[in-house]
């Protein structure tokens, strides 16, 4: 019902728009401001008969590794017949240009060739869920060195099992970090507002990068801000400026979260995983 009402909606009104969010699963709603949002919630209840609530937006943080390590991971199975092995060793290492590269660095057949993709395989797999908080890890670089293979039970689920034995015993070993998106921001304010609006910009951990002035005694501030800090912007900047400011926002890349940041969001994923044990 909600998602019928929202696309009748959106034939009558082209400037919001209502997107499913695949790493975060959620449904997101887009308008011009809050006032904006309670006008189409307004009308999916007069016209639909549809009550809906919000929660602020999830951040799609990212985790990646700061040290290199050697580990390696053997997946033994025996269940009569023929069973399952797979053995690797493996280094993991940060790598900050790709997100994730895969190479080799065997002498002689201890890992067949044929077997070397379900190796890489197993680690973009295991990567989907970091150790930290289970989010994506990035920028990483994962090299087969050594491992060893059975004549009859090795097969590509063995080694697959096996590189992610390996993820799970070297990425905790490998000094992970959580990585938190960084927006730039474009606000223009009137020249009177100026210092509320950097006031609070610097309590959200933003970063001023630039001032310019604008005619009609306006000032453009050019800054930097993480994506969680800014979920509510629209609505302070419009309320310190009396409805006189605007801005802009855009995702240009992942920094390191601080650490009372990363805390924070490793004790919540450990909160939400504990209540879907229960």
């Amino acid at each position: 019902k909600i998602a019928q009402g929202l696309i009748k909606l959106m034939d009558e009104d082209k400037t919001f728009v209502l997107e499913n969010n695949k790493e975060t699963h959620q449904q997101i709603l887009k308008g011009l401001g809050d006032q904006h949002i309670d006008v189409i919630v307004s009308k999916l209840k007069n016209k639909f008969g549809v009550d809906i609530s919000f929660e602020a937006p999830k951040v799609p943080y990212r985790e990646a590794i700061r040290k290199k390590v050697s580990v390696e991971g053997k997946h033994k199975k025996q269940s009569g017949g023929h069973g399952q092995y797979g053995h690797v060793k493996m280094d993991f290492e940060p790598c900050n240009d790709q997100d994730f590269v895969f190479a080799e660095s065997i002498f002689g057949g201890s890992v067949p060739k044929n077997f070397w993709p379900a190796v890489e395989k197993g680690i973009r797999e295991a990567m989907e869920h970091g150790v930290l908080a289970g989010y994506p890890l990035v920028g990483l670089k994962a090299t087969l060195t050594d491992g060893s293979y059975h004549d009859v039970d090795s097969n590509e689920l063995s080694f697959k099992m096996a590189a992610r034995l390996a993820y799970k015993a070297g990425i905790p070993q490998a000094s992970p970090v959580l990585l938190e998106p960084i927006c730039s921001l474009k606000v223009l304010i009137p020249d009177s507002y100026m210092g509320d609006v950097i006031g609070d910009l610097n309590k959200r951990r933003g970063r001023i990068m630039g001032m310019n002035p604008v005619e009609g005694g306006q000032q453009e501030i050019l800054a930097e801000a993480p994506m969680a800090e800014l979920t509510d912007y629209a609505i302070t900047l419009r309320s310190m400026t009396q409805g006189r400011g605007s801005f802009e926002s855009e995702f240009i890349r992942y920094d390191e979260a601080p650490a009372p940041v990363q805390e924070k969001v490793i004790a919540e994923n450990k909160a939400r995983m504990e209540a879907l044990g229960d």
